[in-house]
């Protein structure tokens, strides 16, 4: 009996320790979303900008990134934990902590309803709700294999933030156009955006933003206007009808189709864009043709 209580005191005692020093969270969150991966953590992004936080989101994978909230006088670290369940649905694990008062709130928790709990719950809830709202405002079908179009281009070369890319778009729209009109170029097609470089982690997008033409002898020349062309391939397609800023939205669901389909692409999207932003109307009839290109087999 004496082996077994000091047996059973080891036990408590190295589980309190454990409790008080070593868990990595004071309070843990869970719920489920309609999304995948991607979305949700494009999503936490954009609700992180709409905190008192000025704070990036630390990304480390698509299913682990953090949070930095500031909260009065307190610091709170949300690590987040996505497990894709199935294409449309994922489990969504919140770790929190406050980075200067954990100790007490492990001490407090077990015994109370504590109010670092229910603001983290009420935290997480305006969330879950920010999530569903921004759900209702784009749509993503994916097409499948096709082939991505050929032809020859007016391009201008940027680096921006991934939820600045629209707006390079917008102001550089009006300065391709009229520039081919003006000097009597044959356009080719609705214009398009090549990404070059997609870098999650730093959270930088570099791409072409470019206006399909015919090519001639006469193209004018213009310091941060380049000429290049498109080739064929073979590409995954979706359709996507929204807001440019989140057409990033079908990048994400191309990628599950690809992992789910053992289908290897690069990470280069290129949108076709068939309405332009700096006429507004009505965002959800705004259609771009989204195409991951697909890796060559040898």
């Amino acid at each position: 009996m004496r082996k077994i209580s000091i047996l059973v005191l080891t036990l408590v005692v190295v589980s309190l320790l454990w409790y008080l020093f070593i868990k990595p969270q004071d309070y843990q969150v869970s719920f489920k979303a309609k999304a995948l991966p991607g979305t949700i953590f494009e999503t936490v992004k954009a609700w992180n900008k709409t905190l008192d936080s000025v704070v990036p989101v630390s990304f480390e994978s698509l299913s682990d990134y953090t949070q930095t909230i500031v909260s009065g006088d307190s610091i709170h670290l949300y690590e987040w934990n996505i497990t894709k369940i199935h294409d449309s649905l994922s489990q969504i694990d919140v770790n929190i902590k406050d980075r200067d008062y954990s100790l007490m709130n492990k001490i407090k928790i077990p015994f109370s309803d504590t109010d670092f709990e229910k603001g983290s719950r009420k935290t997480l809830l305006d969330f879950n709700r920010f999530l569903k709202e921004h759900l209702k405002e784009f749509n993503v079908s994916i097409v499948g294999e096709d082939e991505l179009f050929s032809t020859y281009c007016a391009c201008v070369s940027l680096t921006t933030e991934p939820v600045e890319k629209a707006g390079g778009i917008m102001a550089n729209y009006s300065y391709l156009s009229s520039t081919i009109f003006e000097n009597g170029v044959e356009p080719n097609g609705p214009p398009f955006l090549e990404v070059e470089n997609w870098d999650l982690k730093a959270n930088t997008l570099s791409y072409n933003f470019c206006f399909p033409i015919v090519r001639s002898e006469k193209l004018p020349l213009h310091p941060s206007i380049t000429y290049k062309r498109i080739f064929g391939k073979p590409a995954l397609k979706a359709v996507y009808h929204g807001n440019y800023v989140t057409s990033d939205r079908a990048w994400y669901a191309l990628l599950n189709y690809a992992e789910e389909n053992n289908i290897e692409v690069e990470k280069k999207p290129i949108e076709v864009f068939f309405n332009n932003p700096n006429m507004g109307g009505n965002e959800i009839e705004w259609k771009t043709e989204v195409y991951m290109p697909i890796k060559d087999s040898e």
